[in-house]
């Protein structure tokens, strides 16, 4: 048995299922429909792909040795969140004007390739702008490395775990609020919904914007 694979499969549990932005995007776009939810999972799933294989790399040790470089990233991917934030709360006063009737939605109707494409794209930007996760793996890898074990084959064992877990999770979480979508879809609920993702969101992009320039 492979303890420290275990061991790091339960961290790495933890750091994916840790509620933030790739969460609170999945479960938004979850709420149009079930396919916008897999397809906003999905996308989050290739931006943790492209991190661990940073990280593999040895690529994002670029990014501890270059802070401008890194507050570069980080400002961009604060912006990208920020404005998912704002887009939220906009869409959210629009609605608000229409009737309840009109803005119900049983999250039957499957959304056009176009939709499906810019789900996958939300997911996908808001992981891999993150510019902490490849840090994170960066100096998390090498720790569950045995000694005298080829690092490559293990850090490519131990990236392909987040991966997985990621493509567990999140896909669940968006099959989860369509489950329970006749009851969050609900035009009350919905806008609580939208309404506290946007602000999560806004705030979450207000937090990495401000940061660098606060340093």
């Amino acid at each position: 048995m492979d303890a420290q694979l275990i061991a790091f499969t339960g961290v790495a549990a933890g750091m994916v299922a840790l509620p933030g932005a790739d969460f609170t995007v999945v479960v938004r776009n979850a709420l149009a429909s079930r396919t916008a939810g897999l397809a906003t999972a999905l996308g989050v799933a290739g931006g943790l792909l492209v991190h661990t294989a940073l990280a593999v790399a040895g690529l994002a040790a670029v990014l501890v040795t270059l802070p401008v470089l890194f507050r570069t990233v980080q400002l961009l991917g604060g912006a990208y969140v920020l404005y998912l934030g704002i887009s939220a709360l906009y869409a959210l006063r629009r609605r608000s004007g229409q009737s309840e009737e009109g803005t119900a939605d049983d999250g039957a109707g499957r959304p056009a390739p176009r939709e499906f494409g810019r789900a996958l794209r939300q997911g996908f930007l808001t992981n891999a702008l993150n510019p902490k996760a490849p840090v994170l793996f960066l100096s998390l890898l090498p720790q569950f490395v045995p000694h005298g074990q080829p690092p490559l084959p293990r850090t490519l064992l131990l990236a392909a775990v987040v991966v997985v877990l990621a493509l567990i999770w999140f896909p669940a979480v968006a099959l989860l609020v369509d489950r329970l979508g006749r009851w969050l879809r609900r035009p009350r609920t919905a806008r609580v919904v939208e309404g506290g993702s946007g602000v999560a969101l806004t705030g979450l992009g207000l937090a990495l914007v401000t940061g660098p320039l606060l340093r």
